[in-house]
């Protein structure tokens, strides 16, 4: 089984390459999903970011807000330390179990999709890491015509941040300059060259 780590900063286009890497048969695992469920109510998580943050994070059904949460790590790096510190651990373990389990599974190749995979040093529960890279102005223009102001954008890129060194310890890197098709088409050459020419 190769396990393929997928990740690239806000906005380049890298849930839409795990989209397409489904599509051709891989398992994808989504770190943010991951994520999610490590923090669910009433999880190690959960009361870790309660300790941390206090009861102000919480919405009305007690679960982790997590709009709140985001405003409050994305102004602060020492709060979105914490949050990293407080996490990280909890979802390496479950991503790893989940490999764990598709490679007795006898699935052919999953993805860890991650943003922070190397940040979170994640990368070495993979066996070759993919990096989305996309032009600042494309980027920009991508999540301004999702609602986000210029400002959240630099705030949530820093918050990412790592995108040169990322792009210097890639096995491969997929280009996003041009259309959807551009990048899937990108996408399906890679999976012929590095997965399917292997099997």
């Amino acid at each position: 089984m190769r396990v393929i780590g997928l990740t690239g900063g806000i906005g380049t286009g890298k849930s839409e390459a795990a989209r397409v890497l489904a599509e051709l048969g891989a398992v994808v695992i989504d770190a943010d999903a991951e994520g999610h469920r490590a923090y669910a109510r009433g999880s190690i998580g959960w009361r870790r970011l309660v300790e941390i943050f206090s009861s102000g994070i919480l919405n009305d059904d007690q679960e982790i807000d997590r709009a709140r949460l985001g405003e409050l790590v994305f102004a602060n790096p020492q709060a979105l330390a914490w949050l990293n510190a407080a996490i990280h651990p909890l979802i390496r373990q479950q991503v790893a179990q989940a490999i764990e389990q598709h490679r007795q599974n006898g699935e052919h190749a999953v993805v860890i999709d991650a943003a922070l995979l190397y940040q979170a040093k994640w990368d070495d529960l993979a066996d070759e890491v993919w990096v989305v890279s996309a032009p600042p102005a494309a980027v920009l223009e991508r999540l301004q015509s999702r609602g986000l102001r210029q400002e959240d954008v630099r705030r949530r890129a820093e918050a990412q941040g790592g995108a040169e060194a990322a792009l210097s310890r890639a096995d491969a890197i997929i280009e996003n300059d041009g259309t959807t098709e551009d990048l899937r088409s990108r996408v399906h050459e890679l999976w012929e060259e590095r997965i399917l020419s292997v099997r």
